[in-house]
């Protein structure tokens, strides 16, 4: 438990293509200082026909984007898969400056135009809010580079329905509460000394809190199964919480803001948030399909609030949204493990022919 575990790699060195096995190269193909775009290059050696740009945005709210490692392995048969490679704020020097809900929705749009018309993007949890905010922008300008659809997977577009424990304690304490209690220095020798952030600790701390019994279950488990010499039972619970607790900061204006406009003010639903001045109109959003993806036990994010975008996006025709409700998973399930990846793949079957559903 207080062990400091490094950023994990992705590790993903192949994966088959209509039927050909092949290997998977890591290429960075864009780099703000607060974000590098992944691009899983697969390394052909005959032609294959072009298939649909994906890119995942990964969550910024403590762990590194290597946490989608399942998610990202299930699409590599059928798309060109980008992820977001969000920076531990601790390493940032402050010269660089801040980062906060803006300068996300600026290096989605910066993204999306970098790899050009057609992109599709697919958000898990946390930056459902900036993707759809991002592609309401983008489509309000006309700017031909939204992108064709989005995929919102357990995100917090409305939290006012199915409130879980998290929403509620969000509510409970006023925007004060978190700046004095969250909100810490980075100490020296990190890069990014002196940079005021929310320690992925705390968010790590909070996590864990919520399923206590769940977690201490499984650390008696592992220790069982290294007693009765059961290796590959006890390395998988290790590989887990090597993931699970390599944790990054996040910067305390992005933090902060997004507590404020997502969880308290329920600015987005209400139709009053806002991007560099300009509204952040729902409505503006009438090319890009729509899916909404939920899980029935979602802890985090309740049932209703991804769905919310379903009916904020009055002006997506209906042939193009869709929504679907996940039996018996809870936040993780929605976007990972044996539930999520079979059903992925016979979704993204159909992608090669247009739709990232």
């Amino acid at each position: 438990m207080t062990r400091r575990y490094g950023k994990p790699v992705f590790g993903l060195g192949a994966t088959v293509v209509d039927g050909e096995e092949v290997e998977i190269v890591e290429r960075v193909v864009w780099e703000r200082p607060f974000c590098k775009l992944i691009h899983f290059e697969r390394a052909f050696q005959r032609h294959h026909a072009p298939q649909p740009k994906l890119v995942i945005v990964a969550p910024m709210s403590g762990h590194y984007a290597t946490l989608l490692r399942g998610t990202v392995e299930t699409f590599l048969p059928t798309h060109e898969v980008y992820i977001t490679d969000w920076t531990d704020a601790r390493l940032v020097p402050v010269s660089v400056g801040t980062f906060d809900l803006d300068d996300y929705i600026d290096y989605l749009m910066m993204i999306y135009e970098e790899l050009g018309k057609g992109v599709h993007t697919l958000a898990v949890c946390q930056p459902s809010v900036p993707v759809i905010a991002a592609v309401a922008r983008m489509e309000a300008e006309n700017n031909p580079y939204a992108p064709a659809s989005m995929t919102l997977m357990g995100g917090p577009i409305d939290t006012r329905r199915s409130p879980t424990e998290v929403n509620k304690v969000a509510e409970k304490r006023g925007p004060d509460w978190f700046r004095r209690h969250c909100i810490h220095t980075v100490p020296f020798p990190y890069p990014g000394m002196m940079r005021k952030v929310y320690p992925g600790f705390l968010q790590l701390s909070g996590f864990m809190a919520m399923n206590l019994d769940r977690h201490v279950s499984a650390h008696l488990d592992m220790f069982n199964h290294l007693v009765e010499g059961d290796g590959d039972s006890a390395e998988k619970h290790r590989d887990f919480y090597d993931e699970y607790m390599a944790v990054m900061d996040l910067t305390a204006e992005f933090y902060l803001q997004t507590v404020a406009i997502v969880f308290q003010k329920h600015s987005l639903p209400k139709g009053e948030m806002t991007h560099r001045g300009a509204p952040v109109d729902l409505a503006a959003i009438r090319r890009c399909g729509l899916m909404t993806v939920e899980g029935e036990k979602d802890d985090i994010s309740g049932v209703g609030q991804t769905y919310a975008a379903q009916e904020l996006c009055v002006n997506i025709p209906a042939e193009m949204k869709v929504h679907h409700l996940q039996k018996d998973v809870g936040h993780y399930g929605v976007f990972n493990g044996k539930r999520f990846a079979p059903r992925s793949r016979r979704a993204s079957a159909t992608s090669s022919r247009g739709s990232t559903r």
